[in-house]
């Protein structure tokens, strides 16, 4: 099992969180947590989570992406979701989620709409 990585980017006021491996119960929810408070903390508020390098997500995970979509909201932020893999889109179509995601399919869409929203 492939625990989960996640290399953080730097690009003017957003921040990319490259994520790959598993977003499961346990160290890989812990750690998406974990590295979003720390962003919210230092003020940045303009996050994306590129998934394409994401090989499971069980429920614990989507759990945790709803929560810290909804924290950074609550903070006056915005998290959004970049280049999922067809299983996770499909897994979050089925739960009705992508309704609450902004979700996109390249990063540099994904920045315009932190950028200009």
């Amino acid at each position: 099992m492939t625990p989960l990585v996640i290399n953080e980017r730097l690009l003017g006021e957003v921040v990319v969180l490259d994520l790959a491996g598993r977003i499961v119960i346990g160290e890989g929810s812990r750690l998406l947590h974990t590295e979003v408070a720390r962003l919210l903390q230092r003020g940045q508020t303009k996050i994306i989570l590129d998934l394409h390098a994401v090989t499971h997500l069980d429920s614990s995970g989507i759990g945790e992406l709803v929560s810290r979509h909804t924290t950074t909201r609550n903070a006056g932020g915005r998290l959004v979701l970049n280049r999922l893999p067809q299983k996770i889109h499909d897994l979050l179509r089925v739960t009705r989620l992508v309704d609450i995601f902004e979700i996109y399919d390249t990063e540099e869409s994904a920045i315009s709409s932190l950028l200009h929203r």
